[in-house]
């Protein structure tokens, strides 16, 4: 059976991330530190044998700028794909988790238990949406490049329905895994599926954490 592999990347951090805020479809950019994660994640193609077909984005520019750097290392385009966005979180957008929690409670309970239908606003996706929109693109971008390797930068929801899908975790399941900004996560689509190679390389971002630990 023909498949491809892809990688998959969340994009770089922004200001919004470390004060806990809800980004959604809010075009959010990098802060400094996600500005170096670019960087760093671009170095890593550049400086080892990953070869790869495509380069796909999330159109929003937290996203885009994460890719940037991959593009030049591979001399590749980036084909911006809307569909590779964020969860919309409605009403939820531009909120802290703190804020819900305070001023609505009944809403927040709907939230930690993943309730997969309900959807925080009009216009908002529930996490069957999510789900259903994340495996229809993926498995497009994937079938038009079998045998090879894409390249995919995209959001936290995003890689949560990845990694999902790969495992076989329900979308009500509590998450046991992390999602970190700009980490590498390897993937293997055949017309049956996904499945997972490895998840959470960070090797290229060393330097960033050593930083951080000796601030």
């Amino acid at each position: 059976m023909e498949s491809t592999r892809i990688i998959a990347i969340r994009h770089g951090e922004t200001i919004w991330n470390t004060q806990g805020r809800i980004q959604g479809h809010i075009d959010i950019g990098l802060n400094e530190k996600g500005k170096e994660q670019a960087h760093l994640v671009g170095q890593a193609f550049s400086t080892s044998d990953i070869i790869v077909d495509a380069i796909y984005s999330s159109d929003l520019q937290r996203a885009f700028s994460t890719a940037e750097p991959i593009a030049l290392a591979t001399e590749l385009p980036i084909t911006k794909d809307s569909r590779l966005r964020e969860r919309h979180f409605g009403d939820f957008e531009g909120k802290t988790w703190i804020d819900i929690d305070e001023h609505s409670p009944e809403v927040s309970i709907k939230w930690k238990e993943r309730d997969p239908v309900w959807r925080p606003g009009e216009g908002s996706e529930s996490l069957y949406d999510l789900d259903a929109r994340v495996k229809v693109v993926v498995s497009e971008l994937a079938n038009r490049h079998l045998g090879s390797q894409i390249v995919i930068v995209s959001h936290g929801g995003v890689m949560d329905i990845l990694y999902r899908w790969a495992t076989g975790q329900d979308i009500q399941a509590p998450r046991t895994w992390s999602i970190e900004n700009a980490v590498i996560n390897r993937l293997l689509w055949t017309p049956g599926g996904l499945s997972l190679l490895s998840w959470g390389d960070k090797e290229h971002l060393d330097s960033i954490s050593k930083d951080d630990s000796a601030a």
